[in-house]
């Protein structure tokens, strides 16, 4: 098997070419290895799992925190043949009991031997060396097809799904980024990474598309907003990969002191959520930089579109298609729907119904997933074709507008309610910090509208001032029929908005 065919070719390409560059940085401890070192910990790191058994098509799960030392053993599984199963290491032991059933993983990489297994005890490995001496090169014996990562995601219902991402899909989705311009990295950036790594929004942008231009990406492992602006400073920061919990940190700062902090960076870039057009706004307002939005899936390994590809940031909007991926919306009727036709002012029965414009996003490429775990079902069509659970339309410029996810739609009455909708009519309301939007049983109606609504601190609010707030702005059925308030919403390890738990 080609060592560039195994994902973890990359740091050795990168080994090659740039020896001493620095590759990565522990911004806590600001321990760095260069290159070539990495490349050493990664022979070093697959010999031991060799050693201890593991063979190819194993799985191993990875339970670190962002850092030198998670990077390396993930690399380290795929050149030794194994299949990484990402962990967080806050997560409780039962999440981890879970994930070792189900995925039929025997080791265990982790910062402690204490590991509750769900039957027989497996192996217990600590973090890889990081000296980075040099060590006997290991030859890959997988690649292409086979799976690199299972990387674990929720469905509709709360069952996690084990995502296969081969070798294949995952240095697609490098090659597809690499293309656009400007380039999310190139070689000589210097990339802030406080996107967890054991997410593969993280593991893609900060780590493998940095190794595959040779870059360097200071790794964080927790995000705080004064901290990061120090780092950005401290390192000379050209990228900030992010996502929009931290921007919108970022835009609560002081004007001067985000424009000073962000001095050396070139590109803002934000991911796993739509951005607050707000804070867009007052990012740029204060530091002159767009960020420029994307979305992508762990089904994709994980970048679908960016407003790189648009060419200028755009408000509400994650962009066109990168290279290498095609993209398309799918009515109720199951036909495809194109970008809607401007409407004609001077008919007042011109009108554009939400349901003509509003479809599944379905999209095909060398970078989506192999299937779910273990046999590949709910993968690609036979076309090549997946049909991801999000809604969304195309504007007059063929930019996508991500709605909502299909599965957080709202039948009331037979009329469909997107909670994005009802969440941005809330936001309006001095006060409001947060909100989400749900729907519950309703005898009469089939389901109703609830709100949860976070108030900023000092601030006072009512569920009658946000109910009547909703009625001059939203259709009736659209208007919430109960409001709760809440200390905080649950969120994924992206900062991403979930909604299951509050259902």
């Amino acid at each position: 098997m080609a060592s560039d065919s195994n994902v973890a070719g990359l740091a050795a390409s990168a080994s090659a070419n740039w020896p001493d560059v620095t590759a990565l940085v522990d911004s806590s401890s600001e321990f760095a290895l260069t290159w070539q070192q990495i490349d050493n910990a990664v022979n070093a790191a697959a010999a031991t799992l060799r050693a201890s058994g593991v063979a190819p098509g194993d799985r191993v799960v990875v339970r670190l925190p962002t850092s030198i030392g998670y990077a390396v053993a993930v690399l380290g599984v795929l050149r030794a043949g194994g299949i990484a199963v990402p962990s967080s290491p806050l997560a409780p032991d039962a999440e981890l009991r879970g994930l070792l059933a189900h995925s039929g993983a025997a080791t265990v990489i982790a910062a402690t031997d204490h590991v509750e297994w769900p039957g027989e005890a497996g192996t217990v490995l600590p973090a890889p060396d990081l000296s980075g001496a040099p060590a006997e090169p290991v030859v890959p014996v997988t690649g292409g097809e086979d799976i690199a990562m299972l990387c674990y995601t929720t469905a509709a219902k709360g069952a996690p799904r084990g995502v296969m991402l081969s070798h294949r899909a995952l240095l697609a989705n490098v090659e597809q980024i690499g293309q656009l311009r400007p380039a999310p990295v190139a070689h000589g950036d210097r990339i802030l990474v406080a996107i967890p790594l054991f997410h593969v929004y993280g593991f893609g942008l900060g780590l493998l598309q940095v190794a595959a231009r040779g870059a360097t990406a200071v790794l964080a492992e927790r995000f705080d907003a004064t901290k990061a602006l120090d780092e950005c400073v401290r390192h000379q920061i050209t990228i900030v990969a992010g996502v929009p919990t931290m921007y919108r940190e970022f835009a609560e700062l002081p004007a001067g002191e985000l424009a000073a902090g962000l001095a050396s960076v070139r590109l803002l870039t934000s991911g796993a959520a739509p951005l607050h057009p707000k804070v867009l706004a007052a990012i740029e307002e204060a530091t002159g930089l767009g960020v420029y939005e994307g979305y992508g899936l762990t089904e994709t390994a994980p970048v679908l579109t960016s407003t790189i590809v648009t060419g200028y940031p755009k408000p509400g909007s994650v962009g066109r298609a990168i290279p290498g991926v095609e993209l398309r919306l799918i009515g109720n009727d199951g036909a495809e729907l194109g970008a809607p036709v401007p409407l004609d002012d001077d008919d007042p029965d011109d009108l554009l119904e939400e349901d003509d414009v509003t479809g599944v996003v379905s999209v095909r490429g060398q970078n989506l997933f192999s299937g779910y775990w273990p046999d590949g079902d709910g993968g690609p069509d036979a076309d090549g074709w997946f049909p991801t659970s999000d809604v969304g339309y195309l504007d007059l410029d063929g930019d996508l507008h991500l709605v909502d996810r299909l599965n957080d739609l709202i039948i009331v009455n037979g009329f469909n309610v997107y909670p994005h909708e009802v969440e941005d009519v809330i936001a309006e309301l001095p006060g409001v910090a947060e909100v989400a939007v749900i729907g519950v049983v309703d005898d009469r109606s089939g389901e109703a509208v609830k709100a949860v609504v976070v108030v900023a601190p000092s601030a006072a609010l009512s569920e009658q001032q946000v109910i009547e707030h909703c009625t001059t702005q939203l259709a009736r059925y659209k208007v919430p029929s109960f409001v709760e308030f809440a200390d905080e919403l649950p969120r994924t390890a992206t900062g991403k908005l979930t909604r299951t738990p509050l259902r």
